[in-house]
């Protein structure tokens, strides 16, 4: 059993205008084997956590906390957080010319376990993988993510998570830009995963759609940088039907679609 602690949070970003805090006293436990599902109007934060978590060097953590099994991962750099346990899959997955599908995920594979996987082994784990993901296997000799189309991204993140088999992965609208197909394939990896490893996930999405396939434990609303309510999987459909209005600050500027 692994637990990720998020413990009053405060991060802030660089604009062209200057320094401006965006989290403000996040709060949240997640459990290994739980599903939670945070979502919230744009401009609300979600993004920002996920990248804070992950240790991307846009965003600057001002106070708080983020134990992973008692560790402070906001003191590691963003690979060492990776090694810890803590995957992200990011909302809009970046090309990487020149570096092969296999290569990069040996590679990743190595670093995260400490040890290279043997061959046969691991090229069965990645067929096997690819072919549950419906995967051409040419996918396997081309760049990462290049040329990819945003549902071909998707599947090759879930193809990640699926092979390094972190503790903790955090799915940044995993289900934006895909169709129906390729939704309900992304998020049996989702599952699957999970079931095998009994990873803890946080699932940030706008819609309720992706959570008729990959079902939470707990809701989250998440609303002027921080959690502002919580529920079960009932909370998903209230918000569908009402909005976020209701929990958006006094003169707040974030977006109230859902």
């Amino acid at each position: 059993m692994s637990t990720l602690e998020i413990k009053d949070l405060y991060a802030s970003v660089e604009t062209k205008e200057g320094r401006k805090q965006i989290l403000k006293g996040a709060t949240l436990t997640v459990n290994s084997g739980e599903t939670h599902a945070i979502m919230g109007p744009n401009g609300s934060g979600k993004s920002t956590l996920a990248y804070t978590l992950a240790g991307h060097p846009k965003y600057f953590v001002d106070s708080g906390e983020a134990l992973l099994d008692g560790e402070d991962i906001l003191k590691m750099t963003a690979d060492e957080r990776a090694k810890a346990g803590l995957f992200l899959a990011m909302q809009y997955p970046v090309e990487v010319p020149g570096v092969s599908m296999t290569n990069f995920l040996r590679t990743a594979k190595t670093e995260v376990d400490g040890k290279a996987p043997a061959i046969r082994t691991w090229s069965k784990e990645l067929q096997d993988a690819m072919k549950n993901l419906r995967m051409d296997k040419k996918f396997a000799s081309r760049s990462v993510n290049e040329g990819f189309s945003g549902g071909e991204k998707k599947r090759a993140e879930v193809l990640q998570l699926e092979l390094l088999k972190p503790k903790f992965a955090i799915m940044d609208e995993t289900d934006s830009g895909l169709d129906v197909d390729a939704l309900r394939i992304v998020s049996e990896g989702v599952n699957r995963a999970k079931d095998n490893t009994g990873l803890g996930i946080m699932l940030i999405t706008h819609y309720t759609r992706i959570l008729k396939y990959i079902k939470p434990d707990i809701v989250h609303v998440f609303a002027g940088g921080k959690f502002v309510k919580t529920g079960g999987p009932e909370l998903a459909d209230e918000l569908e039907e009402t909005g976020y209005d209701q929990y958006l600050p006094e003169g707040s500027t974030e977006s109230a679609l859902a």
